[in-house]
């Protein structure tokens, strides 16, 4: 355990990160314990305490890591996972499966036969084949599992548009077609080994905007009442997702948490008033919301390449394995010279990674100081889809994860080794 040093260096939840680089070398991934927590707690208070029959779950695809399990534990969420891997991790860091819900628009038969051998509170069913799956293996197992229909409520979020799961056209979730919904209705209904509570939606990532949520509720509740007269199923459950929106450039017009769940809760009891439908129970699956920010990752500065009258590149010692979201997203990011950040930033410099690909480009124009082989840049808002997404392209080593928790500092997630990399290859020759 280490204490905090003083230090005129950039400092992320109290601690200095030149140090940190220094200590325990770079590329590194450094996540605040303390940001997570009040997150956690602005959703008990904001949602939680504030309306009556509610639940959130963390969005594990986000970050995950056995550690992540035992912080939303501890802090009374429930789990959103999306795999195997993601559900066996849960299962070694002891989270209870009760509070567990299994995505996924392919799951395998193993990975569906884990969920209901763990008992997992909730399956999200994605399309009518997967009931039949799910019927199948239950069966089997002498069990009934509680699921939830991922359904398209034929909205779209504005955003990019990789991220963008609600239209009708996605790889997700069941359309709401009346012959195709009320097919998948009556087989749950029929079915003696499924119980079906409700339906899900998601409408894309990292939205500002409430009026797409309130949208999408309209649909799926206007669904509920259709589903109660001619099937007479009784929703009890409606998951909403998440995909609220963080800060990551001085173009995102942050809300809180609030912004979107008062008007989730004020679209559902409308709906229900208006409809005559009981209450159902209300989910939402925040996870970039809460680890988003929560994350930075440390650098140090390599080459920098001065082409005159066009750009400057300075290199980092890490790139696309370890953030693909510029690459795959185009996505924006922020950064600081963390042993210059009292100097002006009077310059112009773009962000190179690393590796033998020329879209290996983490940010574009960033105001830096003047910049020399060796300073440390911290890349800021880097929590959510960094380390979830990283792998080993050009067989570079995957970065530590380290927590920063009140006064003290914890390796997660060890530094990958060469000898990692090649630990399952066998020779055959």
């Amino acid at each position: 355990m280490n204490k905090i040093k003083q230090s005129t260096n950039y400092k992320f939840s109290g601690f200095d990160t030149v140090q940190l680089a220094k200590k325990y070398g770079t590329p590194l991934y450094v996540i605040s314990e303390g940001i997570i927590r009040n997150k956690c707690k602005e959703i008990k208070t904001d949602f939680l305490e504030k309306h009556e029959n509610t639940r959130a779950a963390y969005a594990s695809k986000a970050f995950l890591t056995m550690t992540m399990c035992e912080i939303i534990e501890s802090e009374g969420l429930g789990l959103d996972v999306v795999s195997g891997g993601e559900l066996y991790t849960a299962i070694k860091a002891g989270f209870p499966m009760d509070r567990v819900m299994l995505h996924g628009n392919n799951k395998s038969y193993d990975e569906i036969e884990m969920a209901i051998n763990n008992d997992v509170g909730r399956i999200i069913v994605d399309h009518i084949d997967e009931l039949y799956f799910i019927e199948e293996i239950a069966a089997n197992m002498n069990k009934t599992v509680k699921v939830l229909m991922r359904v398209t409520p034929g909205v779209e979020g504005n955003t990019h548009k990789y991220i963008i799961t609600g239209q009708k056209d996605s790889k997700f979730g069941i359309p709401l077609d009346k012959d195709t919904i009320d097919k998948a209705v009556s087989i749950a209904m029929e079915s003696k080994n499924v119980e079906l509570l409700g339906f899900h939606f998601h409408i894309g990532s990292n939205l500002f905007e409430n009026d797409s949520y309130v949208t999408a509720i309209e649909t799926v509740m206007k669904l509920y009442k259709r589903l109660k007269d001619d099937l007479g199923f009784h929703a009890k459950e409606l998951n909403t997702g998440g995909g609220f929106g963080i800060y990551y450039t001085e173009e995102d017009v942050v809300k809180p948490l609030k912004y979107f769940t008062d008007s989730i809760m004020e679209a559902v009891k409308g709906c229900c008033n208006d409809l005559d439908l009981d209450m159902p129970a209300v989910i939402i699956e925040p996870g970039r919301w809460i680890v988003g920010e929560a994350g930075i990752t440390l650098y140090t500065i390599g080459a920098v390449k001065d082409i005159p009258n066009i750009r400057t590149y300075a290199s980092v010692d890490g790139g696309l394995p370890d953030n693909p979201r510029p690459a795959l997203y185009s996505a924006k990011y922020e950064a600081v010279v963390a042993n210059k950040c009292n100097m002006e930033p009077d310059r112009l410099v773009t962000i190179a990674g690393k590796c033998c690909e020329t879209g290996d480009i983490l940010i574009w124009d960033l105001n830096v100081p003047e910049i020399h082989r060796g300073d440390i840049l911290a890349v800021l808002s880097t929590g959510a889809y960094n380390y979830s997404m990283s792998s080993n392209y050009n067989k570079i080593p995957r970065p530590a994860v380290l927590l920063l928790s009140k006064d003290e500092e914890r390796i997660i997630v060890e530094r990958e080794t060469y000898e990692d990399l090649l630990r399952k290859e066998r020779i055959t020759f």
